[in-house]
């Protein structure tokens, strides 16, 4: 039987997600001590044990919350009365520490044309784990587009079934034409990925989505792409571009909200010397 220790291991090698949760205080009767350690995917299976019972089911399910929200939390119960509540009848109280263990966040370019690569080159620089997906064999190559994690030949309706497509994946589609989205978005539409950015004008976007309408995709699926894709930066070259595309999704992860940061401050500052002036009379 494995060990905490050992699926957790195994999680890491394989980029997964899940929470540990482990005993860090217990008091008085109470069904596991100090140090009792337990982990918990995203499906509420689980490796080791906090407990059994109504109070792992809880922990669980916080668990499970946290590995959405990415927050950790302590949690405290007593294990007195189920009459008003509580998890258990032991007498003692405990408490649990939820620390969830998230992935490496997957960045998956999808058309390794020029904006392709140095988007690769940037997402690897920030951290990413990258992904090449192009159904092109001269495209999808360490040789033609280097420093990417691995390398996909397939098309975009495929990419599903070739690669786990989670909440902690962001895909950006750099393709070369409208009728490559149209044959390929819907699959994509259809998974949690947490960022679906399409590369080209608007109006490119627009005779998609007319299409895909046509095809019977709601629009509360089309609302979940993005484009154009990135940051108003002006951006000319395929450097620039994946700038901005790189800068709209560390946006969009870290909470921001892509203002000039300089005029945020002078304005803040304005109205903090506006409220320490004295009125007049």
């Amino acid at each position: 039987m494995r060990s905490v220790f050992q699926a957790l291991v195994e999680l890491e090698a394989r980029n997964g997600a899940g929470a540990l949760c482990m005993v860090v205080r217990s008091k008085g009767s109470t069904p596991r001590h100090t140090g009792s350690k337990m982990l918990v995917y995203p499906d509420g299976s689980i490796v080791g044990t906090v407990g059994g019972g109504e109070l792992e089911n809880r922990v669980i399910a916080e668990a499970r919350q946290a590995i959405l929200d990415g927050r950790s939390r302590l949690l405290e119960y007593d294990l007195s009365d189920p009459a008003r509540g509580d998890p258990g009848v032991c007498g003692g109280q405990v408490e649990v520490f939820v620390e969830p263990v998230l992935p490496k966040p997957t960045l998956i370019v999808i058309g390794a044309g020029h904006v392709g690569r140095a988007v690769v080159h940037l997402a690897k620089w920030l951290g990413f784990r990258v992904v090449v997906n192009d159904d092109r064999a001269e495209f999808c190559t360490p040789e033609a587009t280097p420093e990417a994690d691995d390398y996909i030949l397939a098309t975009m309706a495929e990419l599903p079934q070739r690669l786990e497509i989670t909440p902690w994946t962001y895909l950006v589609l750099t393709t070369r034409g409208v009728n490559v989205d149209v044959q390929g978005l819907p699959a994509l539409l259809d998974t949690p990925a947490a960022y679906i950015g399409l590369i080209g004008s608007q109006r490119r976007w627009e005779t998609a989505k007319k299409r895909l309408r046509e095809q019977g995709v709601p629009d509360e699926k089309l609302d979940r792409v993005r484009s154009p894709i990135g940051l108003e930066l002006n951006a000319e070259t395929p450097e620039e571009i994946a700038l901005s595309i790189l800068a709209e999704i560390v946006m969009l992860r870290q909470g921001g909200d892509g203002k000039v940061m300089s005029a945020a401050h002078a304005t803040t500052a304005a109205r903090g010397e506006k409220a320490q002036r004295p009125k007049n009379g």
